[in-house]
């Protein structure tokens, strides 16, 4: 089989827990680092496309969106199963003509998310609301004719799905490592967005019970993932 082809966008933000999965199942993946200037295949030597989650925005001026917009377009075109997670959704959404915008309030650390679409959204994970990880001030609009699956109290839109597509705003690909960095690399903007947010928790509370959480997350990605590679 061809590689999943997973993009990452900045050091800090690479597979996590994806790419553990795709590997304990045996699925071949490549990563592409976007931020060292490395390019992107042939769309047609993949099997998927995967993109993580990065600090800027899709609205940015950066060296690689037209490329990568269009190679999202293509991979979706020729029904190559795409997903992405926090900035790789609103690539998706922006890809298939959603537009992304400043979310109302920041959401960054262990928030709820809840069903939307139950029917649909069982088919891509867990029929009851879940606690994901979160680190976002921008949201995605859903295209059409995606249909949303996830929602929470401060960002309407975390999830929404299209075919055997799907583009998330939250983090299920996090690990504990990423939750210790992302911490430390991202201190000024925690300290900064406390007092203007009321979904933004400090380093210690984030790390509160993080083995258990990241447990049950890893276990909402599994579904995810698992219905994902079917389309592979």
């Amino acid at each position: 089989m061809k590689p999943v082809v997973i993009c990452r966008y900045a050091p800090q933000d690479g597979p996590g827990y994806f790419a553990t999965y795709l590997t304990q199942h045996s699925i071949d993946w490549c990563l592409v680092k976007l931020d060292e200037g490395e390019a992107l295949p042939d769309v047609n030597s993949v099997t998927g496309l995967a993109m993580m989650g990065g600090p800027m925005s899709v609205n940015d001026a950066q060296p690689w969106l037209t490329g990568m917009l269009a190679f999202i377009r293509d991979c979706v075109a020729l029904d190559v199963p795409v997903i992405g997670h926090c900035l790789g959704g609103q690539l998706l959404s922006k890809a298939l003509g959603g537009v992304v915008t400043r979310n109302a309030v920041k959401e960054i650390g262990w928030a709820r998310v809840e069903i939307e679409n139950a029917t649909l959204a069982r088919q891509w994970g867990p029929a009851e609301p879940f606690v994901s990880y979160h680190w976002h001030g921008e949201t995605f609009s859903i295209p059409s004719p995606a249909i949303r699956i996830w929602s929470s109290a401060q960002c309407a839109n975390q999830a929404f799905v299209i075919d055997k597509h799907i583009g998330m705003q939250c983090h299920i690909e996090v690990t504990d490592r990423m939750i210790d960095e992302w911490c430390e690399t991202g201190l000024d903007e925690i300290e900064l967005d406390l007092m203007r947010s009321p979904a933004v928790q400090t380093p210690a509370a984030m790390r509160e019970n993080m083995t258990s959480k990241l447990e049950d997350l890893h276990r909402v990605a599994d579904r995810v993932y698992g219905r994902w590679i079917e389309g592979l």
